[in-house]
């Protein structure tokens, strides 16, 4: 169950504290792969799950991590016990698609974004 040479046990920490894995990575790895793997086994009963990988942030030892480092470079000094688990939380963020951004704006923005000044007086 624990880490075997050049592989490391990792399980992915959900938002509300429940985890999927955990389950043992070759150091090859790269995190956009484990990304597929949150995306893939994200449990179906949940809302809000991701469609894409780039819905999907995992931080690890309080780094957001790049997509193409492996998990050998995710490595932490600390976390190379033996019989450890790594966990890494996992963040969702939706992208907004061109769609939603032209529903959000409201019709003639353009006179919202001017500047009105009034002037009441002699002084102005």
């Amino acid at each position: 169950m624990a880490e075997v040479k050049d592989q490391l046990e990792i399980k992915f920490r959900l938002n509300d504290g429940s985890d999927i894995g955990p389950k043992s990575f070759p150091d090859a790895t790269t995190v956009a792969t484990l990304k597929e793997t949150v995306v893939a086994q994200w449990p179906r009963d949940k809302e809000n799950g991701p469609k894409t990988v780039k819905d999907v942030k995992l931080i690890s030892a309080g780094r957001i991590l790049e997509n193409n480092k492996t998990v050998g470079d995710c490595r932490s000094p600390v976390g190379n016990f033996s019989g450890a688990v790594t966990t890494m939380h996992v963040i969702i963020h939706h992208q907004v698609t061109e769609k939603e951004k032209k529903k959000k704006k409201p019709k003639g923005d353009l006179k919202q974004n001017k500047c009105v000044f009034l002037c009441f007086g002699a002084r102005c």
